[in-house]
């Protein structure tokens, strides 16, 4: 919930008036049912989310983390109203609760009001997140459909968990292969040395469920294989040589710089909030990470990179004509 102070107390009655009682009914199903196999039916032309969801699929063969987080239209028709109930009575329990709060309002009233809103639900069963391994033996899939455009995406397993005091390394050296945009080794190979692409990008996706390295890019047609051939060569150089003390000062700079913007909202806040308790690091964390950014040398940080050779197996989910 978010609003006005002076709306906090009415916002608090109208929370626990919904989880007193829950919107059950057949009607309110059906109409979710409807928006959700609209918006799938709109997808079934937007080749980046076909290309995306297959990508996942490979990387977690085919397991729950490689189905489409909106579902399929079998499964969404399939969906019965006692589905949602069970499934909201085993999931949102005490057991499992978080709650993380901000703004100008008092602490011990918040507490007071939060706990009467936890005693609706019931106890339930707390669980440890299960975790998925991406495929170690990389694969390739191409998709064949009416596009103009080749639609590549790619990943690899990343080995490192969301709560190793190494994931600033993790964070510098993927800001300079390709979550940076111009200046990136991505964006400078495929765009502008190559002109084979208008973007392309790669990022560390890790949780606790999950930790792999993913990417994407969009070609010509005709120079689909080259586009791929470079992204396993840029990543092959960057694993083997590491990165230049340039390139190194440079994402200083921007990581170290734009820190004020990735926290100016209340929302940017109580998000950063959250991730810190749920990777178990104490609150303030990130400050932390920002002082180990700014002390990071070049020889610690391409010793780190090269330990990373997994990065290599690269999978492809290529969507084209």
């Amino acid at each position: 919930m978010s609003g006005l102070k002076e709306e906090y107390a009415e916002g608090m009655d109208k929370i626990q008036e919904l989880l007193d009682d829950p919107n059950y009914s057949e009607e309110t199903l059906s109409k979710l049912k409807t928006m959700t196999l609209g918006g799938l039916s709109r997808k079934e032309n937007d080749f980046d989310y076909i290309a995306s969801n297959e990508l996942k699929n490979l990387l977690f063969e085919g397991g729950v983390l490689g189905r489409p987080a909106s579902g399929t239209k079998e499964s969404v028709e399939a969906i019965s109203l006692n589905d949602v109930e069970n499934f909201i009575k085993e999931n949102l329990v005490i057991s499992k609760a978080i709650v993380v709060v901000g703004g100008d309002i008092d602490l011990k009233d918040v507490k007071k009001r939060v706990k009467e809103l936890l005693s609706i639900l019931p106890e339930g069963k707390k669980e440890e997140v299960a975790h998925f391994n991406v495929r170690e033996k990389p694969t390739t899939n191409v998709l064949k459909r009416e596009t103009e455009q080749a639609y590549i995406y790619f990943g690899a397993p990343y080995d490192i968990r969301e709560d190793s005091e190494d994931f600033y390394k993790a964070r510098v050296a993927t800001y300079i292969l390709g979550t940076g945009g111009f200046g990136s080794r991505l964006m400078e190979e495929i765009r502008v040395k190559r002109g084979l692409a208008y973007s392309a990008y790669a990022r560390v996706s890790v949780t606790k469920s999950s930790n792999y390295l993913t990417g994407y890019l969009q070609t010509k047609l005709d120079s689909m294989d080259e586009a791929k051939k470079t992204v396993k060569d840029v990543i092959a150089k960057f694993v083997k040589d590491g990165v230049t003390k340039e390139e190194l000062e440079q994402t200083k700079k921007f990581l170290l710089g734009s820190e004020p913007l990735r926290v100016e909202t209340m929302s940017q806040r109580l998000n950063r909030t959250f991730m810190e308790y749920y990777k178990g690091f104490e609150l303030g964390h990130s400050d932390v990470e920002l002082e180990k950014i700014k002390s990071l040398k070049l020889k610690e940080l391409n010793t780190y990179i090269k330990e990373h050779k997994e990065i290599l197996e690269l999978t492809f989910a290529i969507v084209t004509k």
